[in-house]
């Protein structure tokens, strides 16, 4: 089973990454870390990132899952996953952008990868962002990321997690997920 932890920056993606990694033994793959060098600079200037930039990126987590897939792990992957597309790109790598690939034709989910949505207001993770210090990403970037966010639909294989409730609330949530799709 994979978990694809999505939301805007600042959500707390790597927060639940990191406490369900250590509570589950699965490995986590933060997706900061596979973004190239050029989008890193891009964000530290305080510049959107667009999606021909985001498309090297969303490739190579998707490399990331498919070998996790392929091997038979569990596994946990924090991506922000703002639009349909890039969650499309997430599951099928470039089929989902092939020109000559109806997007209709593209399974919207797939039996062993479920999205955890950190959802939550603005204003509550703008001060979260204010707050927290040695990030590129700048809390001035966050309104961009809510602009182009289109949030999960119930045929992508979601689980909806409210960020106003605990870490602990949460991962409870999450447990609770994992151990309905075993009975």
């Amino acid at each position: 089973m994979i978990y694809i932890i999505m939301g805007v920056s600042g959500s707390g993606k790597t927060s639940l990454g990191t406490f369900l990694s250590e509570k589950l033994g699965w490995p986590f793959y933060e997706g900061d870390n596979f973004h190239p060098q050029e989008n890193i600079k891009k964000m530290a200037c305080g510049e959107p990132l667009t999606d021909q930039d985001r498309f090297p990126w969303l490739l190579r987590l998707h490399e990331v899952i498919e070998r996790e897939r392929c091997s038979g792990s569990d596994a946990l992957v924090a991506c922000s996953a703002l639009k349909r597309l890039y969650r499309q790109i997430l599951l099928h790598g470039s089929t989902a952008v092939a020109p000559n690939i109806c997007p209709h034709h593209i399974s919207p989910s797939s039996p062993e990868v479920f999205f955890l949505y950190l959802h939550g207001d603005y204003d509550l993770i703008h001060q979260r962002m204010v707050a927290r210090q040695g990030h590129y990403m700048k809390a001035d970037l966050l309104r961009s990321q809510f602009d182009i966010l289109e949030p999960p639909s119930d045929d992508e294989n979601v689980l909806t997690l409210d960020i106003r409730r605990s870490l602990g609330e949460m991962v409870l949530e999450v447990e609770k997920h994992i151990e309905s799709l075993k009975l």
